[in-house]
């Protein structure tokens, strides 16, 4: 039905593109000045070097689930409790205002997580915050965390990112979580299944779901990423849906547990 690498049994592969994804970073951000790194992003209240610094303990995060259990349940702990509020507090540990010091630690935390999810067997889930997952699923939301953060730097630094096909990951790892929309906003998931009809970067067509499903979303693979890490506005981007609960998804839709955030504005960017 599909032809995006399978996220579960193809670790090495899902690996290495975790690896060239996180590496998009570096290119964002090893050059700046020390100003560009306070710059305000669109995420309210968050520069360059907050984003940076989210993704170092997200990258930590995985890397600790995937190499000591033990370990991760107590970098957990909290979290459980009020997960952005110990965002926050880890946050504050990271040395936002050394530029230098802060891309040394996010650089540590990537190769780390990557070294550790690679190392870990491919069948064998690993505890992750609701429940344990495969280590290349966990491999996958890793890239979904720097396709957002890294839209939000590059948004802050006036840049567009380049899209490879690499983001099939991305768009698996949506379509598996096809309803973290409705349970951050208290809402229940349609009892129907979904058509995705995708177009990749390289113009590959990437489907999911039954061919004769009544609700269908399509459009541009890219813009569809956007779309699941609310990064821009449905408006924005060549994502359609056909369907009263296919149109519903697309103003809900997202990647990501917990709150959905505000999202952005139609028109708010160019790109």
């Amino acid at each position: 039905m599909n032809n995006l690498p399978n996220v579960i049994t193809e670790l090495p592969a899902v690996i290495g593109h975790l690896s060239a994804e996180a590496a998009q970073i570096d290119t964002l951000v090893a050059d700046l000045d020390p100003a560009d790194w306070t710059r305000e992003t669109p995420a309210t209240g968050w520069t360059v070097a907050h984003q940076v610094a989210h993704l170092c303990f997200v990258f930590r995060l995985a890397g600790t689930a995937a190499s000591d259990a033990e370990a991760f349940a107590a970098m957990t702990a909290k979290a459980s409790e009020d997960f952005d509020g110990a965002v926050n507090a880890v946050l504050a540990t990271y040395p936002l205002d050394d530029p230098e010091r802060l891309l040394a630690r996010w650089r540590a935390d990537r190769d780390f997580a990557v070294e550790a999810l690679a190392a870990a067997p491919a069948d064998q889930p690993v505890p992750w915050l609701v429940r344990p997952i495969p280590p290349g699923v966990l491999a996958c939301a890793g890239m979904m965390e720097v396709l957002a953060h890294g839209q939000d730097i590059a948004d802050a630094l006036g840049v567009v990112p380049e899209r490879t096909d690499r983001i099939g990951n991305v768009v698996g790892f949506a379509i598996l979580t096809w309803d973290f929309g409705y349970q951050s906003r208290g809402l229940t998931p349609p009892d129907t299944e979904f058509r995705f009809e995708l177009t990749s970067p390289s113009g590959e067509k990437w489907e999911f779901g039954p061919a004769d499903a009544e609700q269908r979303v399509t459009g541009e693979a890219a813009d569809f990423c956007l779309l699941v890490t609310r990064r821009r506005h449905r408006d924005d981007l060549a994502v359609s849906a056909v369907g009263a609960e296919a149109n519903h998804w697309l103003d809900i839709a997202q990647a990501y547990r917990g709150p959905a955030g505000e999202g952005r504005r139609p028109g708010q960017f160019r790109s």
